[in-house]
């Protein structure tokens, strides 16, 4: 008979863990985030016929439940955004709507937050807007809101958001199986990622260093 293996626990990486004070929550309504021609704001149902526009292309959803069939669909997402803990941003180029992302399960007492329901038009995917986007996301949870921890998660069959997550600098945690529901109604296995604040310097200095270079080309 084969020997069953022992489980071994998980060592504590931070044994010297000083206290962290509660992150501050929520995000200022009129709050803008901007860098060059990318700007993040508060959406509000004035958005939704931009963002249905936008963002109304069959391989957005690919990954993404949740697509509005119309932009009315868009203005009722956007107001039970709040019932379920979801703080949505519209994204501009320019001044053009060209996505949106959360924050979302916020946890003010744990200080730590996610980023995510991020879709952007096609025709900005590869380009300085993710990049930018992540830099004053995370620019305003580590250094306005002093979050501890920034979590992002994607479908595991969405290998392109894996590889742009991990391109951040953000670090690879583990799968979590069998964890969300898919728009088909299968369940996906969910592949995890953070950033801590400790590493936050380091990481800001990535992102602008990408957002420099991406900026020249637009």
């Amino acid at each position: 008979m084969a020997e069953t293996s022992r489980f071994v626990p998980v060592a504590d990486s931070r044994p010297d863990d000083a206290p962290w004070p509660t992150a501050e929550w929520p995000v200022p309504a009129g709050t803008v985030l901007r860098i060059g021609d990318v700007s993040l704001s508060l959406a509000e149902s004035a958005d939704a016929p931009e963002l249905f526009a936008a963002l109304d292309h069959d391989a957005v959803w690919a990954h993404v439940k949740g697509r509005p069939a119309s932009p009315e669909g868009w203005v009722a997402a956007l107001d039970a955004a709040p019932m379920i803990g979801r703080t949505p941003w519209t994204v501009r180029l320019g001044g053009a709507v060209v996505g949106t992302t959360s924050f979302l399960e916020v946890s003010p007492g744990d200080a730590r937050l996610e980023i995510g329901f991020t879709t952007y038009a096609p025709s900005v995917w590869g380009t300085v807007i993710n990049p930018a986007c992540k830099l004053l996301l995370m620019q305003w949870a580590f250094e306005t809101a002093h979050m501890g921890r920034v979590q992002l998660k994607t479908d595991i069959r969405n290998t392109r958001s894996q590889a742009a997550i991990a391109k951040l600098g953000a670090q690879f945690e583990g799968v979590l199986r069998r964890y969300q529901r898919r728009a088909d109604d299968t369940v996906r296995d969910t592949v995890l990622f953070s950033v801590l604040a400790d590493e936050w310097p380091e990481v800001k200095l990535g992102l602008e260093a990408r957002v420099a270079e991406g900026m020249a080309l637009i």
